[in-house]
């Protein structure tokens, strides 16, 4: 089992996506090059990166699972 986020890391995390929906990728340190614009704190940076990956690489997965 996976580490729980907390609601602060989901909430931003969801924040981010909707105002910039297309900036993300499935790739980490691309994604936490991101958010460092938005986030300045090492761990929170991190976390919303490393979370934001992780729901990009489940939608890419989902969209191939339809086609």
């Amino acid at each position: 089992m996976g580490r729980v986020k907390g609601t602060i890391i989901k909430r931003a995390t969801r924040d981010l996506l909707k105002k910039y929906p297309n900036e993300f990728t499935i790739d980490f340190i691309e994604n936490k090059k991101i958010v460092t614009k938005y986030v300045k704190q090492k761990k929170f940076r991190n976390s919303i990166a490393g979370y934001i990956t992780r729901l990009i690489r489940k939608q890419k997965t989902e969209e191939n699972r339809k086609k």
